[in-house]
């Protein structure tokens, strides 16, 4: 009787994700897990919110027509300004009290960090008359 061969395994490969894939699977995972904030529900509420829309649904009939003109020019814009943009467009920025908070501390700081200047000139200047100029 025949040996029957086992059928080998199909190889599969594993194609990797651009980093666009990558960036629109994160985005669609965080947008499915947040809530909306507060924060992000007060500002729909707020008076000017409808008016600032308008007017930047008005700003963008606009300038559409601009568009052709400004894409081909895109290039004289350094790279470094498009990317820094980006850039921008990914950072989380904190919300009211972290703000505060990291407000608080920056004064704290430099009102310690000044007191301590202070006291070393002090320190210093009495150093200076009593040896150098002795007084």
């Amino acid at each position: 009787m025949a040996k029957v061969r086992p059928k080998p395994k199909k190889v599969r490969i594993r194609k990797a994700l651009s980093i666009r894939e990558q960036a629109e699977l994160s985005r669609s995972k965080i947008q499915a897990s947040q809530q909306p904030s507060k924060i992000s529900t007060a500002r729909k509420n707020l008076p000017l919110s409808g008016i600032i829309r308008k007017i930047g649904e008005i700003l963008s009939v606009i300038f559409r027509p601009l568009l052709p003109i400004v894409r081909p020019l895109r290039w004289l814009m350094p790279v470094y300004f498009v990317n820094s943009w980006r850039e921008l467009r990914h950072v989380g920025w904190p919300n009211r009290r972290e703000t505060w908070r990291l407000t608080l501390a920056v004064f704290i700081f430099a009102i310690v960090f000044g007191a301590l200047v202070a006291g070393v000139d002090w320190i210093l200047d009495q150093i200076f008359k009593k040896v150098i100029l002795k007084q």
